[in-house]
């Protein structure tokens, strides 16, 4: 296993575990599990509360300035991983259908998984420490300005459509709750 890509081969496993359980759902019930089932509202929920804790914790612990909740390489690995298999998650909840609200998020959400490997590349062109803190004085300032130009601007797309996404996200689970639960 490479070491500096630890988290998207843990990602890539669980993704293969998590398939793995899918299929088995397929062959039992022999069908595509539903969105609204048992199993299809479950892998929902819980890749959406993994996209939450993607959203939050990193978010929280690199603005945290006066709490030491650990190094920022180890939670911007969680954040890899917990963005990379709770969307997975969420596909597969989709049933492989993409209508409405709920195709505006799975759209959405493609799309912040992809600006998120762009950024993860962008990241890694930045000299940091163990720690994750950014290296100043190296040889190839340019480089390195250029660097840091290109993950601010990264970070002006990136972080408006996760919001989109979360919005669009809370507006499908409210539907779905009052749709199929509160009008039966």
């Amino acid at each position: 296993m490479l070491r500096g890509n630890k988290e998207l081969w843990l990602a890539f496993l669980a993704m293969i575990l998590i398939t793995g359980v899918y299929a088995l759902v397929v062959l039992l019930t022999r069908e595509i599990p539903p969105a609204g089932d048992l199993f299809g509202h479950g892998i929902g929920i819980v890749g959406f509360v993994l996209m939450m804790l993607t959203e939050t914790l990193y978010s929280l612990r690199k603005r945290s300035r006066s709490v030491k909740w650990g190094r920022m390489s180890t939670w911007l690995q969680i954040h890899i991983f917990t963005g990379i298999v709770g969307p997975y998650m969420v596909l597969l909840h989709t049933s492989w259908k993409f209508n409405g609200i709920a195709g505006v998020t799975t759209l959405l959400t493609v799309i912040i998984v992809v600006s998120g490997f762009i950024g993860r590349y962008v990241f890694t062109r930045i000299p940091r420490t163990m720690d994750g803190l950014e290296i100043e004085g190296t040889l190839s300032q340019e480089a390195l300005k250029h660097a840091r130009r290109l993950l601010a601007l990264w970070h002006t797309v990136h972080i408006p459509i996760g919001i989109a996404l979360f919005i669009s996200a809370f507006v499908h689970v409210g539907a779905a709750l009052y749709y199929a639960t509160l009008l039966k």
